[in-house]
């Protein structure tokens, strides 16, 4: 390990009670997506009290933020991303207060050094559990001229490379006619015939359609009380693929479903999207071999082979608009399950804490290797350029 790194590790361990508690006051209040004030309210501070530049509420989502530190000389602009959105009942079972601790601690770390070039940035990235708001920062321009994206996710395996698959909510509503069910039924339109038809159709669609494209739905209106003929039925579904373009072809056939659906029963049909579009991730290669480098660096040697999480996260817009890596660290002996109390509890623990520190040390070794080797980050531009 040369002495620079050697010194980040040292000021890790500085920090290490401070970011821990930063962890763990997140950790116990957890809050809901859109909502998390507690949680962006401590990591700003911890920031700020660190020189860091904060501003929050940024691309109009109150718990967003974005916090900046500049270094001595101009260079490339490194981005840690923070997550610290909870799950309902189950609170941080996705550890995600580990994960905006580690960032702002590995960003902490990295300021600490006399000679940095360029700039240090933490986007405080609220709902990752719900409607993601990485769509709308993206969108917003957050992450314009922004060259490297990185952050962790804490999980059973180290997997320094991962692909998820593109996602699309689409909410489906049926227009009927209402009437007596019984006395009047002749001029009624069901539209609940519609959208049992609709059911029955993407039951047949799925039989076509190829085995790692998955169409998930429910019956969210169905009727009101059983003697009137529904005028009104809504359904939702959540669509995904490997690629966007074969999401797109895939969501023009269930478009096609619904409104075959509806004409049988001369019912008209609307459709819209009820969350936000995820495409899916891109690791860039260079940028995740860099990661695992500093991994084994640490003493980290069981390493997983690349994997295809099959969810969807908004961290595959980012990593379309910049070169971006999004790598799994194994929490414990990687025996809990995410979503659950066990897991939350598990980030909670003196196994959290661990994580926390080695995310931390990894994740400063990595963009301190970006923001100093014009090499390496002439490669992970390459790389991003010719993979569009």
């Amino acid at each position: 390990m040369d002495a620079i790194k050697a010194f980040f590790k040292d000021q890790a361990q500085h920090l290490r009670k401070e970011v821990w508690e930063v962890a763990r006051q997140i950790g116990e209040h957890p809050e809901l997506g859109y909502k998390e004030f507690f949680a962006s309210e401590v990591l700003s501070r911890f920031l700020q009290q660190h020189g860091f530049e904060v501003k929050r509420g940024i691309a109009g989502v109150e718990t967003a933020f974005l916090a900046r530190f500049s270094g001595t000389r101009p260079g490339p602009r490194v981005a840690y991303l923070a997550e610290y959105d909870a799950l309902p009942e189950v609170g941080h079972g996705c550890g995600h207060n580990l994960i905006g601790a580690a960032s702002a601690g590995a960003a902490v770390v990295l300021s600490k050094s006399l000679e940095l070039s360029g700039e240090i940035l933490v986007i405080g990235c609220p709902a990752e559990e719900t409607s993601g708001a990485k769509v709308t920062l993206v969108e917003q321009g957050i992450f314009k001229n922004v060259d490297a994206a990185i952050m962790f996710h804490p999980g059973s395996q180290n997997v320094p490379v991962i692909s998820s698959l593109a996602l699309d909510a689409l909410e489906f509503t049926f227009h009927g006619r209402a009437a007596h069910a019984v006395a009047a039924s002749s001029f009624g339109i069901n539209a609940l015939d519609a959208v049992i038809n609709f059911f029955v159709g993407i039951n047949a669609l799925k039989k076509q359609i190829s085995p790692d494209m998955k169409i998930n739905g429910i019956i969210t209106e169905g009727g009101s009380v059983p003697n009137i003929i529904p005028e009104r039925t809504v359904a939702r579904f959540y669509l995904r693929a490997r690629k966007r373009k074969d999401l797109d072809e895939l969501r023009g056939k269930v478009i096609r479903c619904a409104e075959g659906a509806a004409s049988m029963v001369s019912a008209k049909m609307t459709w819209q999207k009820f969350e936000f579009s995820y495409d899916e991730m891109h690791t860039n290669q260079s940028l995740a071999e860099c990661f695992t480098k500093n991994l084994r660096e640490l003493g980290v040697n069981q390493i997983s082979p690349p994997q295809t999480a099959m969810g969807s996260v908004d961290m595959g817009n980012v990593s379309w608009t910049v070169p971006a890596i999004h790598p799994y660290l194994t929490l414990g002996a990687g025996n809990e399950i995410p979503h659950t109390r066990d897991f939350a509890q598990a980030a909670l623990s003196s196994d959290g804490e661990n994580l926390v520190m080695l995310a931390m040390q990894v994740l400063a070794f990595t963009g301190s290797d970006v923001l100093s080797d014009k090499k390496l980050l002439q490669q992970i531009k390459r790389e991003f350029r010719l993979d569009r």
